[in-house]
């Protein structure tokens, strides 16, 4: 009898893969980010318009910081 929680250690679900630790915490640092401008132009942050950290010409959803922590907070897992 296996449930979805049986994983196969060679499968690719490997809880030990890269970015992993052993007890099958992934870490965020390990996560792809956009890439950081050197300097002006900055994008604009999509909720409240102020400067990003990110260049102007990245394409995609750019969130200034306050803005990305508070959508860190809503999304985060409460238990």
């Amino acid at each position: 009898m296996s449930s979805e929680h049986d994983r196969d250690a060679d499968g690719p679900d490997d809880p030990d893969g890269p970015g992993c630790e052993p007890g099958g915490y992934c870490l965020i640092d390990t996560a792809p980010r956009p890439p950081k401008a050197d300097g002006p132009p900055y994008a604009e942050c999509v909720q409240c318009r102020e400067p990003t950290e990110y260049p102007e010409s990245y394409k995609g959803i750019t969130l200034c910081p306050v803005c990305e922590w508070q959508e860190a907070q809503r999304t985060a897992c409460s238990g």
